[in-house]
C-alpha cells in the first residue's frame, strides 16, 4: 500500500516519497484526507470548471469564479478563501499548494478592482498567508513560502491634511517575485517591490524596495545581507544579473 500511495503522490510532487519511519496506520490515515480532499474538489463541477485533480481541505471558498484559472494537483488547506474580483482575475500554476486560513484576493471593494494575482507552478506558500492582487501581484515558479507571508500591491494616498485618508484614493505599483526564492515565515512585502530570482527573505523581514537576483536579504526594513553571487553573474558595475540577462 506504502508504495501505491507513493505513486500517487508521485504524480504531483516526483521527489516524494514516504518515510521509513511512518507507520501503517499513519498511511491508512493519509489516505483518508487525500481522498476527501480530492472529492471535495470535484465540487468545482458545479461552476462548469474542470477539478484538474485538485484536493481543498474543509470549508474552502470562492468568490467569482469565473475570472480564476487553476492548473494540475492545486492544493488548498482548510479555510482558504479566494476571491477573483479584479480585471484579471486569479491564475494558478501546476503543482500550487496554499496553506490553511491563507486569504488569496485580488480586491475588497467593488469601487476601482485590482489587477491580478498570478502564482507559478511549482509554488508552495504556507497558512495564514495574505495575498493582495490590487495593484498586481506574480510569483515565480519553484517558489517556497512560510507561514503568513503578507502581500500588499496598494498604497493608501495621505498627502491632504483636509481630507480623510480614506478619501484620498489609492496608488498602485505591483509586486513581483521572481522563480526559485525561498520567503521564511512572517514577511511582509508592499506595493512596488521586485525580489529578483533566486532570492532568499529571512524570517520576519519587512520589504520596502526592490532587490536584484540571488540577494539573501533581511531586517525591518528589509536590507542587502549577502548575495549568492556563484551562481549568477555581475555587470561590470558589480550589479548582480538574472539567468535571462546573460
Amino acid at each position: 500500500m506504502k508504495t501505491i500511495i507513493e505513486k500517487i503522490i508521485q504524480l504531483r510532487n516526483p521527489g516524494f516519497s514516504i518515510d521509513s519511519c511512518v507507520d501503517s496506520g499513519t498511511i491508512l490515515q493519509l489516505t483518508w484526507v487525500q481522498l476527501w480532499s480530492f472529492l471535495r474538489g470535484l465540487k468545482v463541477l458545479l461552476f462548469l470548471k474542470k477539478p484538474k485533480a485538485m484536493l481543498l481541505g474543509k470549508r474552502v471558498s470562492f468568490f467569482n469564479v469565473s475570472k480564476i484559472k487553476w492548473g494540475r494537483f492545486l492544493r488548498l488547506g482548510n479555510d482558504v478563501y479566494v476571491s477573483a474580483l479584479g480585471k484579471q482575475g486569479i491564475e494558478f500554476g501546476d503543482n500550487v499548494s496554499i496553506g490553511a486560513f491563507s486569504r488569496i484576493i485580488v480586491s475588497t471593494s467593488f469601487n476601482n478592482i485590482g489587477q491580478r494575482i498570478k502564482i507559478g507552478n511549482n509554488v508552495g506558500i504556507g497558512e495564514f498567508a495574505y495575498l493582495g492582487g490590487s495593484g498586481g501581484l506574480e510569483i515565480g515558479d519553484e517558489c517556497i513560502i512560510g507561514q503568513y507571508l503578507s502581500c500588499h500591491p496598494e498604497n493608501h494616498n495621505y498627502e491632504d491634511l483636509h481630507t480623510s485618508i480614506r478619501h484620498q484614493g489609492v496608488s498602485r505599483k505591483g509586486i513581483k517575485i521572481g522563480k526559485n526564492c525561498w520567503i521564511g515565515s512572517k514577511v511582509t512585502i508592499l506595493d512596488g517591490v521586485e525580489i529578483g530570482e533566486g532570492s532568499i527573505l529571512a524570517a520576519g523581514s519587512v520589504v520596502t524596495k526592490s532587490f536584484p537576483c540571488n540577494s539573501i536579504i533581511g531586517g525591518v526594513p528589509a536590507k542587502l545581507l549577502k548575495t549568492r553571487n556563484h551562481e549568477y553573474p555581475t555587470d561590470s558595475t558589480g550589479k548582480l544579473l538574472c539567468r535571462e540577462s546573460v
